[in-house]
């Protein structure tokens, strides 16, 4: 197997895909799709024209994602735009497919991974982000999945636990990425629902309720990002939330615990504040000491900080981010906001200058840019 060629050859083919009509983004996710099968297939069947065969088989993974991509907006456009509140019928034919590729067979990564990109419809790289992990070794696992269920029967439904997983990926995706899925997996947690009384199916559907009762706010007519102490609460969804607080009340009324339950209880205590300085950020500790008991999330640690410079002081926030990995994404920006609150000016507009770089979105960068621009214009001034 020759890396060197591959690597030569991926921006020759991305060229070609994208001069057949791809846009530049599919065109890179299909070739990277095209680089996993070229080594798994050439070291024992080399092919005699490299180039042409990377281009036959990118072009045919490209027109799979824009046909998986097609079916998902079909499904998306029967739905209503704002997921209505009530009870849902139990019948979903997506909702079995996300069961059917959480399979037995699959380690549970490995199958929210492949459920995510054959079912969810995301690229290579919005899984690789979601978790955490470079774009080639979320190929890799992807690929692995794929020739693990390539010879199995379809018979054996996973685990409820690894389809919540996806689920929350896939709203997660939606909320803050590059495609509108959010209302999909509301619609699909909803019918989850009404299949099982299982707590935590109930903490998820709250907490996608209450994430999304704020998205009006989330944003300004410019696309910009509006930060949660800054949004006109006024334009929050009232009745998302009491619905979100309803299902979460009687979730937590089983006496159950789960992370969901634990991060929807989060969202409840920032919903029911009329205005940022009311917020129970005490609390909002503990409900993260409670899901970090559940889960050694580092996303959880992170925000756990940030929640506890509003509790305590600026301080002791900075001391519970310390041990954080420094390349956790949104450390960087977690810790020039607790700089910026501490009063160090100048490591502020730095960290939030080296975090505008490492974003992964246009919004949320040029949102930090503005952040390190205002306070770059302050030790100026």
């Amino acid at each position: 197997m020759d890396e060197d060629l591959l690597r030569a050859l991926t921006p020759t083919v991305t060229g070609v895909l994208v001069r057949r009509g791809a846009d530049f983004a599919a065109a890179e996710d299909a070739v990277q799709d095209a680089l996993v099968e070229a080594v798994r297939v050439w070291p024992r069947d080399p092919p005699r024209d490299p180039q042409g065969w990377l281009v036959t088989v990118a072009w045919r993974k490209f027109l799979d994602a824009v046909r998986a991509d097609t079916a998902r907006r079909r499904r998306e456009e029967r739905a209503e735009a704002d997921p209505p509140p009530g009870p849902a019928r139990a019948v979903d034919d997506t909702l079995q497919l996300y069961f059917l590729c959480a399979h037995p067979s699959l380690t549970p990564a490995s199958a929210v991974a492949l459920t995510l990109r054959a079912v969810g419809g995301l690229s290579t790289r919005q899984i690789a982000r979601a978790y955490l992990v470079p774009e080639a070794t979320m190929a890799q696992r992807i690929s692995r999945a794929k020739r693990t269920v390539s010879g199995v029967r379809f018979d054996q439904p996973g685990d409820l636990a690894t389809v919540l997983r996806v689920l929350y990926l896939v709203f997660n995706e939606g909320y803050s990425g590059d495609v509108d899925l959010a209302a999909e997996a509301i619609r699909l947690t909803r019918r989850l629902r009404a299949r099982t009384e299982h707590e935590e199916v109930a903490g998820l559907l709250a907490l996608m309720l209450l994430h999304h009762a704020r998205r009006p706010a989330r944003t300004r007519p410019d696309g910009s990002l509006v930060p949660l102490a800054e949004q006109d609460r006024r334009r929050w969804d009232a009745r998302l939330i009491a619905e979100g607080v309803e299902v979460l009340q009687a979730a937590l009324a089983r006496d159950r615990l789960g992370e969901f339950q634990a991060q929807a209880a989060v969202a409840a205590l920032h919903a029911d504040a009329r205005t940022p300085e009311e917020t129970d950020w005490v609390q909002i500790v503990e409900w993260y000491d409670e899901l970090l008991r559940l889960t050694d999330s580092p996303v959880a640690r992170l925000n756990r900080a940030v929640a506890v410079c509003e509790a305590r002081g600026p301080r002791a926030g900075l001391d519970a981010l310390a041990g954080l990995d420094p390349g956790l994404p949104r450390r960087t920006a977690a810790a020039a906001y607790l700089h910026e609150r501490a009063g160090d000016t100048g490591t502020a507009a730095r960290l939030y200058a080296d975090a505008a770089r490492l974003a992964s979105s246009l919004p949320e960068r040029d949102h930090l840019t503005r952040q390190a621009a205002r306070l770059h214009a302050q030790l100026r001034g």
